[in-house]
């Protein structure tokens, strides 16, 4: 199992992304600590993960909170006296627009969270990651290198675009301590937001949702969208051992719409 006996902090375990990585942890033999601002939803996923609660702990964690950064962690270390990984997926990607009608209030905030926060989430896993080396996988999104032409969200790729440039700072930094520093960048993937996404868009234009998948699968190489468990799959492996002289690079999990 590529992570027999780890532990791995995932925060931003929802409904999409997050419970797919905290799954796939689990299922490749780790500990999955759980982080996400809403309780509810942590207790849901961690009952549907593991329900003999084994190999499960959460926290209700806001990585916008320093403390509440720093308490996720002290969770890991109390529950398993070891942190190897973190998959920081947690982030504010509801904001919509560009340059012209920017409210930068809105964008400080996005910044603050995706760019700032996953920095506070990645620092307070430092002591322990600095023990026997480990792994910090940072989730971005193709967006940050090749904007979309369906929606707008300049804020949210500015921030992430601003993560990946500190993951290269961040792998020379922490290297000599044997902690690997790798950026995911999801394009398009099917899971909640992008159902959510094509539902919309068919109410909008009157068409059926087949056909909304349909235009945006064309766009790829492969013949159908990336899942988010294709993109949980890729985060377990740069968080596992398989992955020990992988550092300082940007993966793309997006069937092939970019190549780069």
């Amino acid at each position: 199992m590529l992570l027999d006996g780890k532990t791995v902090i995932v925060s931003g375990v929802g409904a999409g992304l997050g419970h797919e990585v905290a799954a796939a942890v689990v299922r490749d033999g780790g500990n999955a600590v759980l982080g996400a601002r809403t309780e509810a939803n942590l207790a849901k996923a961690a009952a549907e993960i593991d329900p003999g609660g084994a190999h499960t702990a959460y926290r209700a964690t806001d990585i916008a909170d320093e403390e509440q950064c720093r308490a996720l962690a002290g969770l890991a270390v109390e529950r398993s006296g070891r942190i190897d990984a973190l998959v920081q997926v947690a982030a504010l990607d509801s904001h919509f627009g560009g340059l012209e009608d920017a409210d930068f209030a809105t964008w400080q905030r996005v910044l603050d969270v995706n760019l700032l926060g996953s920095l506070r989430m990645a620092r307070a896993c430092l002591p322990a990651l600095k023990e026997r080396g480990g792994a910090l996988v940072l989730v971005g999104t193709q967006s940050s290198v090749a904007a979309p032409s369906q929606v707008r969200q300049a804020a949210y790729a500015a921030s992430k675009g601003g993560l990946v440039s500190a993951m290269y700072s961040l792998a020379r930094e922490l290297g000599p301590h044997r902690i690997r520093v790798n950026t995911v960048q999801p394009g398009w993937m099917w899971g909640p937001p992008v159902e959510a996404y094509v539902q919309f868009t068919a109410h909008t234009e009157g068409v059926p949702e087949e056909e909304v998948k349909r235009r945006l699968g064309e766009r790829m190489v492969l013949p159908e969208l990336a899942t988010d468990g294709d993109v949980a799959d890729a985060c377990v492996f740069l968080a596992s051992d398989r992955a020990r002289a992988i550092t300082g690079q940007s993966l793309l999990v997006n069937a092939g719409e970019l190549m780069r």
